[in-house]
């Protein structure tokens, strides 16, 4: 089990350095179908490795100041206080269920994010179309910079949603990258590398309330599994990102989709076969 635990991690690492995001919707399929571990294990290894793995990214892309830590923390804190709800509602849905919303919640984020990397981005005075993209039908505008006009609708939305991902955290055990940054970038007008590296410090915020809620639900964690995923999780995580400075945002979110396309597939035909 152990050299697939490393390999796993890695693949979940590669999607966080990549995308900022979906790592979790291949660490519990990984878990379950690859390792053969029970569901309710899966979940908090994925949340933990996860979550690491996500902090040592954000910590990365933060020096290299490609992180919106104002977007960041509105979102962050909304987040962790709807992990917690999510955790309660899980118990109230059979498995088969939760997954085939899982699967359903995928299709959707994959058709947005597809349909957002086709639209032309037009650069400003100051800043590149790749660095600052103007937008104009978002809630939360930006200036000339990339700068956040914090207002109170603003606010309201990225707590809003915040909110939502945190519920989607505790509900299906994700760190809900595969969320944020479709979320950041249709929203609050966040370029996709800014929103990748927001999205990872998202991540690890709200993941630690997600295994804190877990935890006190009564699941373990096994240690073993958990700490190979985070080892291979790491240098999975610097290996993508050095491939996605190569690669343009467009292509990324492209990218993003049809792995959460093929991802969601993949569950619900386990699922509503069985």
């Amino acid at each position: 089990m152990s050299p697939l635990s490393l390999i796993f991690g890695a693949v979940v690492g590669l999607s966080l350095g990549l995308t900022g995001g979906g790592g979790a919707i291949f660490a519990v399929p990984l878990l379950v179908y690859g390792l053969h571990v029970p569901a309710k294990d899966a979940v908090v290894i994925s949340l933990i490795s996860v979550g690491s793995t996500s902090f040592v990214g954000f910590l990365h892309r933060w020096q290299l100041k490609e992180v919106d830590v104002k977007t960041g923390l509105i979102f962050a804190v909304a987040g962790i206080i709807g992990a917690p709800i999510g955790t309660w509602l899980a118990t109230l849905i059979p498995d088969v269920a939760l997954m085939v919303m899982f699967a359903a919640l995928m299709l959707i984020v994959a058709v947005l994010m597809w349909r957002q990397s086709q639209k032309k981005i037009e650069p400003t005075e100051h800043a590149s179309a790749l660095e600052h993209p103007v937008a104009t039908n978002v809630t939360c505008q930006r200036n000339a910079t990339g700068q956040l006009k914090l207002t109170s609708r603003c606010a309201l939305m990225l707590m809003g949603l915040g909110i939502f991902v945190g519920i989607q955290t505790g509900l299906f055990g994700v760190g809900g990258g595969f969320l944020i940054v479709p979320a950041l970038v249709l929203f609050s007008g966040i370029p996709i590398l800014h929103a990748v590296g927001t999205s990872l410090m998202v991540i690890s915020l709200v993941s630690i309330s997600g295994i804190v809620s877990q935890l006190y639900s009564g699941r373990t964690i096994p240690f073993e599994v958990t700490s190979l995923f985070i080892v291979g999780g790491i240098f999975g995580l610097f290996a993508g990102q050095r491939i996605g400075k190569s690669v343009s945002p467009p292509m990324l979110q492209k990218i993003f989709a049809v792995a959460i396309l093929f991802v969601a597939i993949f569950v619900l035909v386990r699922n509503l076969s069985s």
